[in-house]
């Protein structure tokens, strides 16, 4: 039960970045641990269909109108997931490593945490430069009276 409070806590306070990072990191951390599983493993079959679902949905999400981020980072995720797709079943198969996986969802979460990173300087510099009194509560110092 306390468990289940902390996830819900957890979850109202992430941004979509931090989301996206813990996945990320949840599905990597599968891949690794099947590293040297074998091809008939289902547990690398198990990890593999969850970084494919995971990259069909980022490639969904890019496809449908209205989506916020550039036309050219949208194609470059599909193009990813496609490549993704393709790899897995050489993997699956035995044909291929299951390390440029690995890579490329460690190279996304670089860049993910990079943005973090700047949406928090760029938050706190906005809190700095706001009146008093309009700054975010959890970045204002006690103040005793």
């Amino acid at each position: 039960m306390t468990h289940k409070a902390y996830q819900t806590a957890q979850n109202s306070t992430e941004t979509a970045s931090q989301t996206e990072y813990r996945l990320f990191t949840e599905v990597t951390r599968a891949l690794m641990d099947v590293k040297s599983a074998a091809p008939l493993d289902q547990k690398l079959h198990d990890a593999l269909h969850w970084n494919r679902q995971m990259w069909s949905a980022y490639a969904t999400d890019c496809a449908v109108e209205g989506n916020q981020l550039p036309k050219a980072l949208r194609a470059q995720i599909i193009s990813i997931s496609i490549f993704v797709g393709k790899h897995s079943s050489l993997v699956a198969r035995g044909q291929e490593d299951i390390q440029v996986l690995i890579d490329i969802n460690r190279n996304i979460m670089e860049g993910l945490a990079l943005q973090a990173e700047n949406q928090r300087k760029l938050m706190a510099e906005q809190n700095q430069n706001a009146p008093a009194g309009t700054q975010d509560p959890a970045q204002r110092t006690s103040q005793t009276v």
